[in-house]
């Protein structure tokens, strides 16, 4: 395929990502936290706790920068770390008391504010949208596996 067919799209998605990205930032820095600590807080609200494994595979945060924000957010209290019952070579990361008290005030509100940036795109452009970004994410999924055979 003719890289003047994709580099397009390949624009489209990288500028798409960084206004994602920039707009949502923004918002998060107005709570006081960092896109990474909101990563963490939002992924482990409604949850018992995740060893740092699972909290690594349920975030954007790369497995090297995790126990650093981890670190920071225990500071503030807002998580902390208790022996994992299951496996006592590991530990579970849970929100404390204020952890989840901040969980139930800035994420309802996070998603209100990306709410506010798509409600020019209608509900059947989102679901064109979501199924050409799925196309997209299996296409490379199943190239990364080719890859690795």
């Amino acid at each position: 395929m003719s890289p003047k067919i994709f580099l397009p799209l390949l624009r489209e998605l990288t500028a798409s990502y960084q206004a994602f990205t920039g707009y949502g930032s923004s918002h998060i820095r107005t709570m006081g936290l960092t896109p990474p600590q909101f990563d963490i807080i939002a992924t482990l609200g409604n949850t018992a706790g995740m060893s740092f494994k699972e909290l690594g595979d349920n975030t954007l945060i790369t497995k090297g920068t995790l126990t650093g924000v981890v670190d920071r957010l225990e500071l503030k209290g807002l998580v902390q770390r208790v022996s994992n019952a299951l496996d006592g070579r590991s530990q579970i990361v849970q929100l404390t008391e204020a952890g989840n008290a901040l969980f139930a005030q800035s994420f309802p509100a996070h998603l209100q504010h990306i709410a506010q940036a798509l409600a020019p795109v209608s509900a059947s452009e989102m679901q064109t949208l979501t199924e050409g970004l799925r196309t997209l994410r299996n296409a490379f999924e199943t190239a990364s596996m080719e890859d690795k055979a």
